[in-house]
């Protein structure tokens, strides 16, 4: 599963525009992972979404992850789940849901990552790294620093979260992340096709720019 650009859906930041539309034009331009996030929603609408989500990800090769709802998750036969600290246990979330789909879990602290991973967890969010008001919930922002410590105190794949845009997209991958995850940045844009390429584009530089480093030294001694 490629986590290079990840997109939490928020109704509320929609507008009047639809849901789905926003995140057909995302996928479109390059969202590789989807994430189904609606507290307010009954479990008959995240349904119904999720049906239409899982549809269009499909269609475009991007993978459909469900927020908290195992249930849901098994039901619409998506590529797995994402669980917060107020959520089910990863270890829970895991018991259920077994492989290969996979289990995310939201992070703060090298503690809560490493908690995680012994759980099971196949991959982690890790934030928020700048603040962000979309969730008010999120806690203080752990910077770059911050998300730097988790991603080397671990070895599972750590996905950004909090505050991200396409002018800091990069900065969070120089830090350690394989991806972002952004909800305002693509549910607000005026454009969100274009917009997911700009901040794909940037993201996907970084992630050359750190294999390319990583391999030099090896070339050289090679040479």
């Amino acid at each position: 599963m490629r986590f290079d650009l990840y997109l939490v859906t928020d109704p509320d930041l929609a507008g009047e525009r639809s849901l789905l539309q926003i995140v057909e034009a995302a996928v479109e331009g390059g969202v590789t992972v989807v994430q189904l996030r609606d507290k307010r929603a009954t479990p008959r609408e995240l349904l119904a979404t999720g049906t239409e989500i899982r549809r269009v990800s499909r269609k475009h090769g991007s993978a459909f992850i469900v927020n908290d709802r195992v249930d849901l998750a098994q039901a619409l036969g998506a590529e797995g789940v994402h669980v917060g600290p107020a959520d089910l246990p990863p270890l829970e979330a895991r018991r259920l849901l077994e492989p290969p789909r996979v289990v995310g879990v939201s992070v703060g602290t090298v503690a809560e990552a490493q908690a995680a991973e012994r759980a099971g967890a196949d991959y982690l969010g890790a934030g928020p790294v700048f603040a962000t008001s979309t969730k008010n919930d999120a806690g203080i922002p752990i910077g770059l620093e911050g998300l730097s410590a988790i991603a080397a105190a671990v070895r599972l794949p750590v996905v950004g979260i909090g505050g991200i845009t396409w002018e800091n997209a990069a900065s969070v991958i120089d830090a350690g992340a394989v991806g972002v995850a952004v909800i305002s940045a693509l549910m607000s844009a005026e454009d969100p096709r274009a917009r997911a390429r700009e901040i794909l584009e940037r993201v996907q530089e970084a992630l050359q720019r750190r294999s390319s480093a990583s391999a030099a030294p090896q070339e050289k001694g090679e040479g």
